[in-house]
């Protein structure tokens, strides 16, 4: 029984590091977004400057900014479009935490002998059920969100 305890513990506290190695790549990853942002609307500007302010130049030369501008659009785009994927997997990672520790809670009201629960115990366990469900469903509709965006942009 020991072992048996230990080995959940020891997975438990592996799962838990996984979520947290997991929440800290994507807020790195969002920090980098956000500057890549900063960085494309300067160029944007830059490049906008130059459209007006360069009113006898060549049409070839505005072509080739009005495509660079449509590029730091389209980059742009594609990262708003990274940073709205981070979020949810930033979310569904926070549910994913949140659905264990109330998992351990019913786990701890459930190992009662249910002649020793008292109705405070018993309406406790289905309070957490209750949430449980809850957190469940909310994580469904994430990853049912996460798919349809997933098929539309195919």
């Amino acid at each position: 029984y020991p072992t048996w305890k230990r080995t959940l513990t020891r997975r438990a506290r592996e799962a838990q590091m996984t979520r947290f190695c997991k929440a800290q790549t994507i807020q790195r990853r969002l920090e980098e977004i956000e500057v890549t942002f900063r960085e494309l609307e300067q160029q944007g500007i830059k490049v906008e400057e130059l459209l007006r302010d360069e009113e006898g130049s060549s049409a070839d030369q505005r072509t080739q900014w009005m495509n660079q501008l449509l590029y730091l659009v389209q980059k742009k785009n594609s990262l708003m479009s990274e940073e709205s994927d981070l979020m949810i997997m930033a979310q569904e990672l926070k549910l994913e935490e949140q659905q264990w520790q109330l998992d351990q809670e019913l786990r701890s009201y459930l190992n009662m002998e249910e002649s020793l629960k008292t109705p405070q115990d018993r309406v406790a366990e289905q309070e957490i059920l209750s949430q449980l469900v809850d957190v469940v469903n909310k994580r469904d509709l994430l990853i049912r969100m996460q798919e349809e965006r997933r098929l539309s942009e195919l």
